[in-house]
Protein backbone atom coordinates (compact mmCIF):
# COMPACT_ATOMS: atom_id res chain seq x y z
CA UNK A 1 0.00 0.00 0.00
CA UNK A 2 1.05 3.67 -0.12
CA UNK A 3 -0.30 6.03 2.15
CA UNK A 4 0.35 9.89 0.73
CA UNK A 5 -1.18 12.50 3.32
CA UNK A 6 -3.96 15.18 2.11
CA UNK A 7 -3.95 19.01 2.35
CA UNK A 8 -5.69 18.07 5.07
CA UNK A 9 -3.90 17.02 8.54
CA UNK A 10 -4.06 13.52 9.20
CA UNK A 11 -6.12 12.50 6.12
CA UNK A 12 -4.87 9.91 3.75
CA UNK A 13 -5.23 8.77 0.42
CA UNK A 14 -4.04 4.79 0.23
CA UNK A 15 -3.20 3.25 -3.05
CA UNK A 16 -2.91 -0.18 -3.86
CA UNK A 17 -0.31 -2.10 -5.12
CA UNK A 18 -1.72 -4.77 -6.72
CA UNK A 19 0.50 -7.87 -8.05
CA UNK A 20 -0.56 -9.35 -11.12
CA UNK A 21 -0.89 -13.07 -13.08
CA UNK A 22 -2.96 -14.78 -15.39
CA UNK A 23 -5.74 -15.09 -12.83
CA UNK A 24 -6.08 -11.29 -12.26
CA UNK A 25 -4.45 -9.52 -9.50
CA UNK A 26 -4.31 -9.46 -5.52
CA UNK A 27 -3.55 -6.64 -3.28
CA UNK A 28 -3.71 -6.02 0.34
CA UNK A 29 -6.17 -3.50 1.56
CA UNK A 30 -5.17 -3.87 5.48
CA UNK A 31 -2.01 -4.24 7.38
CA UNK A 32 -2.51 -3.23 10.88
CA UNK A 33 1.44 -2.79 10.93
CA UNK A 34 1.33 -0.59 8.08
CA UNK A 35 -1.06 1.79 8.91
CA UNK A 36 0.50 1.99 12.59
CA UNK A 37 3.54 3.23 11.21
CA UNK A 38 1.72 6.32 10.04
CA UNK A 39 0.38 6.66 13.56
CA UNK A 40 -3.19 5.47 12.14
CA UNK A 41 -6.19 4.47 13.93
CA UNK A 42 -6.09 0.51 13.46
CA UNK A 43 -9.08 -0.85 15.72
CA UNK A 44 -11.96 -1.00 12.84
CA UNK A 45 -15.58 -2.39 14.34
CA UNK A 46 -18.03 -2.18 12.07
CA UNK A 47 -18.03 -2.31 7.92
CA UNK A 48 -20.87 -0.76 5.89
CA UNK A 49 -21.79 -0.81 2.61
CA UNK A 50 -23.49 2.22 0.64
CA UNK A 51 -25.66 1.37 -2.68
CA UNK A 52 -26.53 4.00 -4.88
CA UNK A 53 -28.51 3.96 -7.76
CA UNK A 54 -28.21 7.27 -9.84
CA UNK A 55 -25.42 9.41 -10.26
CA UNK A 56 -25.33 13.03 -8.45
CA UNK A 57 -26.91 11.15 -5.47
CA UNK A 58 -25.38 12.82 -2.60
CA UNK A 59 -24.75 11.47 1.08
CA UNK A 60 -23.27 13.62 3.82
CA UNK A 61 -21.62 15.49 5.49
CA UNK A 62 -22.08 13.15 8.62
CA UNK A 63 -20.34 13.03 11.65
CA UNK A 64 -20.42 12.03 15.21
CA UNK A 65 -20.21 14.55 18.70
CA UNK A 66 -17.32 13.18 20.88
CA UNK A 67 -16.64 10.49 22.49
CA UNK A 68 -18.17 8.61 19.56
CA UNK A 69 -15.92 9.67 17.15
CA UNK A 70 -15.45 7.90 13.84
CA UNK A 71 -12.26 6.84 11.72
CA UNK A 72 -13.61 6.11 8.16
CA UNK A 73 -11.44 4.09 5.95
CA UNK A 74 -13.61 4.51 2.59
CA UNK A 75 -13.28 2.76 -0.70
CA UNK A 76 -15.83 2.76 -3.73
CA UNK A 77 -16.08 -0.87 -5.45
CA UNK A 78 -18.22 -0.19 -8.21
CA UNK A 79 -18.88 2.82 -9.87
CA UNK A 80 -17.25 6.30 -9.20
CA UNK A 81 -17.82 8.86 -5.91
CA UNK A 82 -16.52 12.21 -5.13
CA UNK A 83 -15.54 12.01 -1.60
CA UNK A 84 -15.13 15.26 0.50
CA UNK A 85 -14.43 15.53 3.84
CA UNK A 86 -14.58 18.97 6.71
CA UNK A 87 -12.08 18.95 9.36
CA UNK A 88 -13.96 20.07 12.20
CA UNK A 89 -11.48 19.85 14.67
CA UNK A 90 -10.73 23.18 16.35
CA UNK A 91 -7.44 22.50 17.28
CA UNK A 92 -5.99 21.69 13.93
CA UNK A 93 -4.43 24.14 11.39
CA UNK A 94 -6.89 22.73 9.01
CA UNK A 95 -9.79 23.17 10.72
CA UNK A 96 -12.84 24.27 8.31
CA UNK A 97 -11.16 23.49 5.64
CA UNK A 98 -12.52 20.91 2.93
CA UNK A 99 -10.71 18.75 0.90
CA UNK A 100 -11.94 16.19 -2.19
CA UNK A 101 -10.96 12.94 -3.84
CA UNK A 102 -12.18 11.29 -6.47
CA UNK A 103 -12.24 7.15 -5.63
CA UNK A 104 -13.38 4.82 -8.02
CA UNK A 105 -13.70 1.16 -8.96
CA UNK A 106 -10.52 1.73 -11.90
CA UNK A 107 -8.05 3.61 -9.10
CA UNK A 108 -8.92 1.31 -6.52
CA UNK A 109 -7.92 4.24 -4.06
CA UNK A 110 -9.16 4.08 -0.49
CA UNK A 111 -9.55 6.99 2.01
CA UNK A 112 -8.45 7.35 5.62
CA UNK A 113 -10.95 9.94 7.20
CA UNK A 114 -9.61 10.29 11.47
CA UNK A 115 -11.62 11.18 14.25
CA UNK A 116 -13.20 14.68 13.71
CA UNK A 117 -14.32 15.37 10.08
CA UNK A 118 -17.01 15.18 8.71
CA UNK A 119 -17.70 13.17 5.36
CA UNK A 120 -19.51 13.14 2.63
CA UNK A 121 -19.70 12.01 -1.12
CA UNK A 122 -21.24 12.75 -4.59
CA UNK A 123 -22.04 9.53 -7.07
CA UNK A 124 -20.34 10.14 -10.65
CA UNK A 125 -22.08 7.24 -11.78
CA UNK A 126 -25.27 5.18 -11.87
CA UNK A 127 -25.10 1.99 -9.38
CA UNK A 128 -22.09 2.77 -7.69
CA UNK A 129 -21.12 1.13 -4.43
CA UNK A 130 -18.77 2.30 -1.06
CA UNK A 131 -17.78 0.41 1.31
CA UNK A 132 -16.66 1.43 4.96
CA UNK A 133 -14.28 0.41 7.52
CA UNK A 134 -15.47 1.86 10.83
CA UNK A 135 -13.17 2.93 13.92
CA UNK A 136 -16.54 3.35 16.23
CA UNK A 137 -20.00 1.70 16.57
CA UNK A 138 -22.61 4.13 15.18
CA UNK A 139 -24.41 6.04 18.12
CA UNK A 140 -27.62 7.70 16.55
CA UNK A 141 -27.75 10.02 19.93
CA UNK A 142 -24.10 11.05 18.58
CA UNK A 143 -25.09 11.50 14.75
CA UNK A 144 -25.30 15.08 13.60
CA UNK A 145 -24.71 16.56 10.14
CA UNK A 146 -23.83 19.98 7.97
CA UNK A 147 -25.78 20.67 5.05
CA UNK A 148 -24.15 19.24 1.85
CA UNK A 149 -24.85 23.03 0.27
CA UNK A 150 -23.76 24.96 3.29
CA UNK A 151 -22.18 28.16 1.96
CA UNK A 152 -19.51 28.69 4.94
CA UNK A 153 -18.03 25.55 3.31
CA UNK A 154 -18.49 26.32 -0.61
CA UNK A 155 -18.39 22.75 -1.76
CA UNK A 156 -17.86 22.30 -5.34
CA UNK A 157 -20.06 19.47 -5.93
CA UNK A 158 -18.75 18.18 -9.66
CA UNK A 159 -22.20 17.31 -11.01
CA UNK A 160 -26.09 18.84 -9.92
CA UNK A 161 -26.76 17.19 -6.46
CA UNK A 162 -29.90 15.04 -7.63
CA UNK A 163 -30.72 12.83 -4.90
CA UNK A 164 -30.44 13.75 -1.07
CA UNK A 165 -32.47 12.23 1.64
CA UNK A 166 -34.42 14.25 3.80
CA UNK A 167 -32.90 14.15 6.80
CA UNK A 168 -29.13 15.14 5.11
CA UNK A 169 -31.25 18.32 3.22
CA UNK A 170 -32.75 19.16 7.04
CA UNK A 171 -29.24 20.24 8.42
CA UNK A 172 -28.65 23.44 9.83
CA UNK A 173 -25.77 26.01 8.50
CA UNK A 174 -22.80 24.94 9.86
CA UNK A 175 -22.67 27.08 13.33
CA UNK A 176 -19.04 27.85 14.99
Amino acid sequence: MIFAEAALQGVYTIDLQPIDDDRGFFARTFCKKEFEAYGLHTDLVQCNLSNNRKSGTVRGMHYQLAPYEEVKLVQCVRGAIYDVVIDLRPSSATYLQWNAFELNEFNRRMLYIPEGFAHGFQTLQDETEVFYQMGNYYYPEASRGIRWNDPQFGIEWPLACEVISDKDQSYPEFNL
